[in-house]
Formats: C-alpha cells, sequence, structure tokens
C-alpha cells in the first residue's frame, strides 16, 4: 500500500469514527431530553395492556430495581429510534462523496423511505398489532388465575415486537435496492413468491415471541410489503435507467 493510499484509508478512518461519535451523540442529548419522562413513556407503552387486563388486574415489578430500570431501558430505545434519522444521515454523509450524482439523486429517496417506513412498523405494532395479540392473551385461560404481567417481561415482549415490525417494515427498501444494484431482477423474485410465503413465516418466528398469533400478524404484512416492494422496484429500476441513457 502506497503513502497516498494508506492516508486515504487513514482518513476514511477518522471519518468513520467522526459520524459514529455523531451518531452516538444524538442518541445521547435524546436520551437526556427525554429522561424526565422515562416513567410517563413506559406508561404510554403499557397502555395497550392495561387496557386489555382485567379492572382487579394491575401490572407488577418481580425484581426490586425494575420499577426503575425498566423506564430507563425504554427512555434509551426510544432514544435510538428518534435518533435514526440523525444515524442514517450521517451514514449518508459518510458513502455519499463515493457516489455518483444519479446514484445520490436514486437514493435519497430510498433513504428517506427506509426511515419513514420503519416509524410505520412501529405505529403499525403499537396501534393494530399489540391490541389484538395482548386482548387475545388476557381473555383466554383459566378464570381463576389473576393476570399480572411483570414490567420487566412485557418491556421485553414490546422491544421485540417493535423492532421486529420496524425491521420487517424495510421490505419494500430492500427489495429497491437489491433489483437497482442488478443483485436480482422483480421477474426473479416474481417466480420466488412460493418460497416468500414459507420464508416470511419463518422470519417472523425468529423475530417474534414464540406465540402463533403475533407471527402471523407480522408474516401477513410482510407478503403485502413484498408485492408493494416489487411494484415500486419496477418503477424505480426503469427510472434509473432512464436517466443513465
Amino acid at each position: 500500500m502506497s503513502q497516498a493510499q494508506q492516508s486515504g484509508f487513514i482518513g476514511h478512518l477518522i471519518e468513520l469514527r467522526n459520524r459514529v461519535m455523531k451518531a452516538l451523540l444524538s442518541v445521547l442529548v435524546i436520551f437526556i431530553a427525554l429522561v424526565y419522562f422515562a416513567n410517563d413513556i413506559y406508561s404510554y407503552v403499557a397502555a395497550p395492556l392495561i387496557a386489555s387486563l382485567p379492572e382487579s388486574s394491575t401490572m407488577i415489578a418481580t425484581d426490586v430495581t425494575a420499577p426503575f430500570f425498566a423506564p430507563f431501558k425504554l427512555t434509551l430505545f426510544v432514544a435510538l429510534f428518534a435518533a435514526i434519522p440523525m444515524i442514517l444521515h450521517q451514514l449518508w454523509s459518510f458513502i455519499a462523496p463515493g457516489l455518483y450524482q444519479h446514484e445520490k439523486r436514486m437514493l435519497i429517496p430510498v433513504l428517506f423511505s427506509s426511515i419513514v417506513l420503519f416509524y410505520a412498523g412501529i405505529a403499525f405494532c403499537y396501534f393494530v398489532v399489540l391490541p389484538i395479540v395482548l386482548g387475545f392473551f388476557t381473555s383466554v385461560g383459566p378464570q381463576e388465575m389473576t393476570l399480572s404481567p411483570d414490567i420487566s417481561s412485557y418491556l421485553s415482549f414490546t422491544l421485540k415486537l417493535f423492532f421486529a415490525f420496524g425491521v420487517a417494515f424495510e421490505i419494500p427498501v430492500a427489495i429497491m435496492l437489491l433489483c437497482w444494484s442488478g443483485a436480482t431482477s422483480v421477474q426473479s423474485l416474481k417466480e420466488k413468491r412460493p418460497y416468500m410465503v414459507v420464508g416470511s413465516f419463518v422470519v417472523a418466528m425468529f423475530l417474534t415471541p414464540p406465540d402463533v398469533l403475533s407471527q402471523t400478524l407480522l408474516a401477513i404484512p410482510m407478503l403485502i410489503l413484498f408485492e408493494l416492494g416489487l411494484l415500486l422496484a419496477k418503477l424505480y429500476t426503469k427510472e434509473s435507467e432512464q436517466q443513465e441513457s
């Protein structure tokens, strides 16, 4: 490696470090701004469960430190989710200098779409999936049973679902990028539809808690998003070819 190449490589590493530090700093700033409202944030996230519990039931904490650490942990994840636009902006600023102008014009909408879809996945999980799943599980079981969910267990359950749906809603973006880069084609993906049906349920099985209802509620949107991704990829690749020609 020549002296110039070594200097360029070190410069890229320094810039990458600076971008990572800025991304982490954005998470820290948002977390500090939100930590005062940690209990309110937890109450908001726990609202679907509270609404599904019988009148005599309440949430409990089986660990002495859970009333402090559960809202604290949730606020940290909320800060991370809220900082995603800034994190992606830092990633874009790092890779953008190496892209051609037409590539930048094509990828900026993809970057924006990925942010919107991630938040849409979390919103879909909170407003649609959680009420259905929690309503079902709190309505079944022996009548003699007193349901008192642990706050830490509920937090782990919801964070898994939020992350799963946020990532799953990125399917259209992933398909667009794969087709645009030439790694695959729309026609090839159409031929693999039967495998996608099976694959969606397998992926949902690993991403969601071990119950059939939440797995199905994730797999079905994944299949719909797959079809949407095929449609957008077809339009996106045509537009890319027209701009390059």
